[in-house]
């Protein structure tokens, strides 16, 4: 029975058709040797609003529930000139694909191995690089995924020339070149008047390194393209902390937020983030005799299950112990009005440094370091994966151990 190749389109997100082969009957498919039905080419369409209209009114006469079609059409707009041509060239080239599939399954006997894996390539040629980054940012976990999707935006922002429709075969160095120069030069989405901050133009571009790579282990990339492309350079960051002076005027000077007082102190004596102080619970907290308290939890950034000693100290900022599950800073949340009392208490201590909760983590840091801790251990109680993280605190901590040493002048 000869084998039927179909071209069809199903309806994804943002107004967008995904075209696939829908092969009858079934085919074994090349890479899994499983029998299939659908070969989904990684190309997209825009949804004409006329066409949809049509649609519908057929699934209506049909009985069809058409709810779920209405709510799309309800969100549509027309299609712009650039959005025209996109569909026009990208059925073309999915028809094409589509006959190279046809020939192949009527006359398999006429392509040589060599040119069954040439066939295969331009068809992995094809495929939209922006639509397989999105496929990877919808992949990944809470703590990167935001990040992912802010990639997404500004790689979508540099290609709407383009419809937001760049082919693998188009890929070159040039075109990251170009897109460094765009994300360096680009305003924040936060901001019309901002640039967007350097570090941020740096994980973005990281994402985009990360999604070549994959690419080129998937095999839709015939040469790594990621390794022959520099990163962004990382700025310079400043690292506020406070002195112990400061940390100890502090704790003399009363805050209108006592619950945030005590986290943003509690930070200090443990190097712990907001988002873990936030979500510590009585039975993350034990007491080893001979040893003393230490926190059993895992990191929201990281995910890393750590165990971390903390001071007495520490723990008599906590209160009464209640039932394990109990939240510890029970009702602390992270705003701007939260931040305006931290802001409050810091002025009422006379302290003008530009301080923010995150900076009680670096104060921690920093003074266990001022104070002779070794950089390995200070690394392992933050939590950092890398010793290149750490050792930036090393460097505020030299900074800071030379001016103290110019102090001393003699009137020689």
């Amino acid at each position: 029975m000869a084998i039927k190749v179909t071209l069809r389109e199903k309806i994804i997100s943002n107004g967008r058709k995904s075209l696939y082969l829908d092969f009858y009957p079934e085919i074994i498919h090349p890479d899994t040797g499983k029998l299939t039905r659908r070969e989904f080419l990684g190309m997209y369409v825009y949804i004409d609003k006329s066409d949809l209209k049509k649609h519908i009114k057929e699934q209506k006469q049909l009985g069809k529930n058409i709810d779920a079609l209405k709510k799309i059409e309800k969100g549509l707009k027309p299609l712009t000139p650039i959005q025209e041509k996109h569909n026009a060239d990208t059925i073309e080239v999915a028809e094409s694909i589509k006959e190279k599939r046809q020939n192949q399954l009527k006359k398999p006997e006429i392509y040589s191995p060599l040119e069954k894996e040439r066939l295969k390539v331009i068809a992995l040629g094809e495929k939209c690089f922006v639509e397989y980054f999105r496929q990877m940012a919808t992949k990944r976990k809470e703590a990167t995924h935001t990040v992912w999707l802010s990639a997404l935006n500004y790689l979508e922002e540099f290609t709407k020339d383009t419809g937001g429709s760049v082919k693998f075969a188009d890929l070159n160095q040039s075109f990251f070149e170009n897109f460094k120069g765009f994300l360096t030069s680009t305003k924040s989405k936060r901001s019309d008047k901002a640039l967007l901050a350097q570090n941020s133009a740096v994980s973005y571009f990281n994402k985009v390194k990360a999604a070549l790579k994959q690419a080129y282990k998937d095999g839709i990339l015939q040469t790594d393209l990621n390794a022959r492309i520099a990163p962004i350079k990382q700025a310079e960051t400043k690292r506020e902390y406070l002195t112990i002076e400061e940390l100890n005027q502090l704790v003399k000077t009363p805050c209108n937020n006592i619950l945030l007082k005590r986290a943003a102190l509690f930070s200090a004596l443990t190097g712990l983030r907001f988002s873990d102080i936030q979500k510590l619970t009585w039975g993350e907290i034990e007491y080893i005799a001979g040893e003393g308290y230490v926190l059993k939890f895992q990191q929201k950034k990281t995910k890393g299950i750590e165990n971390l000693p903390i001071s007495e100290q520490a723990v008599n900022l906590l209160g009464e112990p209640k039932n394990p599950t109990d939240s510890v800073f029970d009702g602390l949340t992270y705003s701007a009005y939260q931040n305006k009392h931290l802001f409050q208490w810091l002025g009422a201590a006379g302290i003008t440094k530009n301080i923010t909760f995150h900076c009680f983590r670096h104060t921690f840091a920093t003074l266990q370091l001022y104070n002779g801790t070794d950089i390995y251990t200070v690394s392992k109680m933050l939590g950092h994966k890398d010793l290149k993280t750490t050792q930036v605190y090393a460097k505020i901590v030299d900074d800071a151990k030379r001016k103290a040493a110019n102090r001393i002048k003699l009137d020689l």
